[in-house]
């Protein structure tokens, strides 16, 4: 009988972990007769003379997989040796078994098919917990670089699928294939998604009223009578700096009040309030569309402990538990080193304000006009690009350190080490961003003394002001600043990394592409027989997935603790920076493919993972949430001059008396934030050069204004001072108690789940116990 040619079916090549690039007729199936899967794959150097024990090693790890029944494919490639992973379907079949009866059934009695998902999962854990003789598992063996890898292969055509509905940037305004994802990369990298994509579109009405509340602000540009009190003052203000700082004009930081009034208006206020009760209904949200896909995946009643111990049957009948145990030597010791590293980080904060505090004096004291008039925010821009380097490179200290904490606690399984990490990470990551956020928020200006009085730095540098506008702008640039560096920088490495790479290593493979492209035919006709695919053809799937980016069990969490901390931007922050949801939103919408495309077509594939939610990061996500209503009550309350404003307009303004009506309620409130410092008192001649009383138009002064609310005869504190001191607690408490009241309100009018989820777990745990009935009775 003739034999036709034509190309071999994408099925087919994929039963071998081969596929070729050029499509694929839906109608060839693969025979009955398939073999086993390639499960996993690992990768050795070729040994040469000086490497036998290496070699002795990988050839007992080899022997002790082959006494467990798995096939093992070797293949040698100049170089490098490839063992191709096969698990025999008994292994699958005791699995699925002791799913079925357990506590934490998951299983429905109408999937038959183990899943290549899942059988990687397995394959993976026995190929973790097997042993040489000599004690060294595969960890131990891929550190002493016995073997140069490990990965699991892509499925040529659900990649593509995947490609095509998801990992494209045409794709950015379009939803995710969620169940298609968790079919593919397992429950954990779907959860991931689904939280980045719920997260993301719920930031759209936060992004819609920040924007309002920035146009709020811009409505009143030109009317506000507090810009137009600074920008037509004549009022001198006192030097900034020692020796070569001069007086200065108030009306000089003109564009400094009007870019303060964008950001420090009332509704600040409500765009606050708006956003701690917000993180509350986003994790309430959250919590209902996490459960309704879980329940579709057959996954709540999942439980980590019993998979584990199921895991460990399937891989030696004779297995024993590791138990928990708990040393509170081990646990003193982490808390101090803890406690430590967090003293450290806060000392590169103290370092920061040092590093400001010098860049003023030498940008005042320069010798170009424009920096030494505008030196405050000269060096506050510095300082935050340097607190951007110090992030970058504190990301890889604190990773290193969090790793070595883990190690000494000795945790009980991988899953155990993941949580502990995650929560020290997180936390040393956080102390990093956040540290000198804290101070120009709540000590910038506040503690810098007066003339006559002015805290120094080693008795030599004086502490920054703040600007009689206010302080929120800092922390707006700061911020600001910190948070497009991150997202841009990252998002540009994250994706040219891994392209790049992969660029570079594709020359490598053209050549088992033209050597494997006419072997197709005879393969698919020997492998009708019986027989497998040829050498050539399987080198070349797993070589390409080879040169692909590494990935290791803490790909995820790096993804996972970058949309945490910007979930803290958005959050914690929001009363100085109104468009940080919008610059969110923007970020995720791109985060997502490019997440999707790197993880998809540029990284080797993730090993599938099972969980019914995102673990340790809820925790967190409710922490940040806490802190969002403490911080953000404490930025208006302290940080705004949105009490000194309110103050003055029923106390100490021309509407205090309530008679006024023909004036703005506001006039004069510069003003009355200002004190004066004389120069016929020896303290300001102590302080001030008689060359810094010089104006730039060469005028002599006797006097010069600054920021506090001090009495002109003595400086001590005025009562005005007291008065707005204890409005700004009060403010703060009652701000506190509302949005802790609403966010109780929303988190109980919200279901954790959805009616129809819970009636469908009571019909589906029915319909189970009906079965087993039947089964019984049988």
């Amino acid at each position: 009988m003739p034999v036709h040619k034509r190309q071999p079916s994408i099925e087919l090549l994929e039963l071998m972990g081969v596929v070729r690039e050029n499509g694929s007729d839906p109608a060839l199936l693969p025979p009955v007769h398939t073999p086993l899967l390639y499960d996993y794959v690992l990768v050795a150097k070729t040994v040469g003379h000086q490497e036998r024990e290496a070699f002795k090693k990988q050839i007992a790890y080899i022997e002790e997989l082959k006494k467990k029944n798995i096939k093992v494919t070797e293949i040698i490639d100049d170089h490098l040796v490839f063992y191709g992973i096969q698990a025999p379907k008994e292994i699958f079949e005791k699995y699925r078994y002791l799913l079925k009866v357990s506590d934490a059934c998951n299983w429905s009695s109408d999937q038959y098919v183990v899943p290549l998902s899942t059988r990687i999962r397995i394959v993976h854990f026995i190929l973790n917990h097997t042993p040489i003789r000599t004690g060294e598992s595969l960890r131990t063996l891929m550190k002493m670089k016995v073997f140069e890898a490990r990965f699991c292969l892509h499925e040529k055509r659900k990649q593509r699928e995947l490609k095509e509905s998801w990992a494209r940037w045409t794709a950015c305004l379009q939803g995710q294939p969620i169940t298609a994802v968790r079919n593919y990369f397992g429950e954990k990298v779907a959860l991931y998604y689904l939280w980045l994509g719920w997260y993301t579109y719920l930031l759209i009405p936060p992004a819609i009223i920040g924007v309002i509340v920035f146009l709020y602000g811009l409505a009143f540009f030109n009317s506000s009578p507090l810009i137009k009190e600074v920008c037509d003052s004549d009022i001198i203000m006192c030097p900034l700096c020692d020796k070569r700082c001069k007086v200065w004009h108030l009306s000089d930081t003109c564009t400094y009040a009007k870019v303060s009034q964008l950001f420090d208006n009332n509704g600040t206020v409500f765009f606050a309030m708006f956003m701690a009760v917000w993180a509350t209904l986003f994790l309430a949200f959250w919590k209902r569309h996490r459960a309704s896909f879980v329940c579709e995946w057959k996954v709540s009643d999942w439980c980590e402990e019993e998979e584990e111990l199921i895991l460990g049957i399937v891989n030696d009948p004779n297995c024993e538990p590791r138990e928990y145990k708990h040393s509170y030597l081990r646990s003193t010791l982490v808390l101090i080193c803890v406690t430590a590293m967090i003293l450290v980080i806060i000392g590169l904060t103290h370092a920061l304000v040092v590093f400001r505090v010098i860049a003023a004096v030498l940008l005042a004291e320069g010798s170009w006009e424009f920096l030494s008039n505008h030196s405050n925010t000269g060096a506050m821009m510095l300082g935050a690009v340097l607190h951007y380097f110090i992030i970058t490179v504190m990301t890889r200290i604190n990773r290193i350190v969090a790793m070595k904490l883990c190690g000494l606690e000795k945790t009980r399984s991988f899953a155990a080490t993941e949580k502990s990490f995650t929560v020290k990470m997180f936390t040393f990551q956080f102390f990093t961003y956040f540290s000198s956020l804290f101070y120009v928020a709540f000590f910038l200006g506040r503690i810098n003394g007066h003339p006559g009085g002015y805290v120094r730095i080693a008795g030599k540098w004086r502490l920054e002001e703040c600007h009689p506008s206010g302080c929120l702008t800092d922390l707006f640039i700061q911020m600001a600043i910190i948070m497009v560096l991150k997202q841009t920088i990252s998002n540009v490495f994250e994706f040219t990394g891994p392209w790049f790479s992969r660029w570079l290593k594709r020359r490598g493979i053209q050549k088992l592409r033209r050597k494997c492209a006419h072997c197709y035919l005879k393969d698919e006709l020997e492998y009708k027989n019986g027989a497998e695919l040829c050498d050539n053809c399987k080198l070349r799937n797993w070589d390409r997935n080879y040169r692909l980016t590494d990935v290791d069990s803490f790909s995820l969490f790096k993804e996972f603790l970058e949309m945490v901390i910007q979930f803290s931007f958005t959050t914690i922050f929001v009363a100085a920076f109104p468009l940080a949801p919008l610059l969110a939103l923007i970020n995720n919408v791109i985060e997502i493919r490019l997440d999707a495309i790197k993880m998809v077509t540029l990284e080797r594939r993730l090993v599938p993972k099972k969980t019914n939610d995102i673990g340790v990061w809820t925790d967190v996500l409710e922490v940040i949430g806490a802190l969002a209503v403490i911080a953000n009550g404490l930025v208006i309350g302290v940080s705004s001059d949105f009490v000194p404003r309110l103050v003055y307009h029923y106390r100490y303004g021309p509407c205090a008396n309530g008679t006024a009506t023909d004036i703005d309620c506001m006039v004069g409130y510069i003003n009355n934030t200002l004190s004066t410092a004389r120069m016929d008192d020896q303290t300001i001649l102590n302080e001030f050069l008689p060359s810094q009383m010089v104006t730039a138009s060469g005028l002599n002064v006797t006097h010069c204004s600054y920021k506090d609310h001090r009495s002109n005869e003595d400086y001590s504190l005025t009562p005005q001072f007291w008065l707005i001191l204890a409005v700004r607690f009060a403010f703060v408490i009652l701000f506190e108690h509302v949005v802790v009241v609403c966010k109780f309100v929303a988190a109980w009018f919200v279901p954790s789940a959805p009616i129809q989820v819970r009636n469908d777990r009571l019909y589906d745990k029915l319909k189970r116990l009906k079965e087993e009935l039947s089964s019984f009775e049988a």
